[in-house]
């Protein structure tokens, strides 16, 4: 289905996942137009909107939400301007796509509940729209599995450059924040569930501060647990493994899926340990950036309605304080409504 006509879409800043992920995958898909790009650095909006071929530039973020043009903008700037951009962006009435995590924290992310009615507000989570996930969710809806028991996952990069802002825990940094939150997220979304109380192991890096490596056993109740680690001074990985009663199956890439290629699931029915018995199942190409951003716009010309809200970012930041709150506690933390 075409579109009527296509989202226009500004981006607020010039930062790297824009301009090698999400501007590229926006551009598979007829529901949006890259419009326009901001920076505080009007020399460097220009010619970086020059390098990608954006038709517009503005030299401060007021300036391209003041374009009445802009239906929509898509936020990547570092974690702890997520909020006031969202409510900035919606206040001049312009959609928002805000890159994870939505806010500093859970009370950060409540100001978002203040969104205008008719405001689309989505939080950048590009996994959920990723065929790759969608499949490992159905399989655990259709009992492929068996009972779900168990997601375990680890997410991992080698980071120390002292000027990143990943390693600034002021902006926001740290592998929770910047990591941790895709481990929770794809095992609220394959299992349809949410955590009742978790238990976390954090080291911290001890110069700049922010949680290096990060562990957490997660209950989501009815015998459903995810544990992950995810570190940012470790050698590259990422796997996901979602095992159930009957099979178990694996997510070789489930995170940095390739852009616009197939992805590839494995089977297990639990007859062989190892690789042998595998059933590989190849997933279309597909880019999940594209995929998210078409869900946003078909959202914004009510062609479909999205599960996700400033509600669901406010659930996730909740999870990610009880991450800090069980390290300083040295303990089991309670998600539920009466552990609030």
């Amino acid at each position: 289905m075409a579109p009527v006509r296509p989202v226009r879409i500004g981006i607020l800043s010039t930062a790297k996942i824009a301009r090698e992920k999400v501007i590229p995958g926006f551009r598979t898909t007829p529901w949006l137009e890259v419009a326009a790009l901001a920076s505080r650095d009007a020399e460097r909006a220009a010619a970086t909107a020059a390098a990608l071929g954006i038709p517009a530039s503005f030299g401060s973020y007021e300036a391209l939400l003041a374009d009445p043009t802009i239906e929509a903008v898509y936020i990547p700037t570092p974690n702890d301007s997520h909020v006031d951009l969202s409510l900035q962006a919606a206040a001049a009435g312009k959609h928002v796509l805000s890159e994870k995590p939505g806010g500093m924290n859970a009370a950060d992310a409540e100001r978002l509940l203040a969104l205008p009615a008719g405001i689309v507000y989505l939080e950048a989570f590009m996994v959920r729209f990723h065929p790759q996930w969608i499949a490992v969710r159905d399989m655990v809806r259709t009992g492929r599995i068996g009972s779900p028991v168990g997601v375990q996952a680890w997410f991992s990069y080698a980071n120390a450059d002292p000027g990143n802002i990943r390693n600034k825990p002021e902006t926001g940094g740290g592998a929770a924040l910047d990591i941790g939150c895709y481990p929770i997220v794809v095992s609220r979304f394959v299992l349809d569930a949410e955590p009742t109380r978790l238990v976390s192991l954090v080291d911290r890096d001890p110069t700049f501060g922010t949680d290096r490596l990060t562990s957490a056993l997660i209950d989501f109740g009815d015998g459903r647990h995810l544990t992950f680690t995810v570190g940012t001074q470790c050698t590259p990985h990422q796997r996901v493994t979602v095992v159930g009663t009957k099979g178990r199956v694996e997510v070789l890439i489930p995170f940095n899926a390739p852009q616009g290629e197939e992805t590839v699931l494995k089977f297990y029915d639990g007859n062989y340990l190892g690789d042998e018995g595998a059933e590989l199942m190849i997933l279309p190409r597909s880019d999940q950036y594209g995929l998210q951003g078409e869900a946003f716009a078909k959202a914004i010309r009510e062609e479909a309605v999205l599960p996700y809200g400033p509600s669901d970012t406010v659930r996730m930041m909740r999870i990610l304080d009880a991450v800090f709150a069980s390290e300083t506690a040295a303990g089991w933390v309670d998600l539920t409504e009466k552990g609030r």
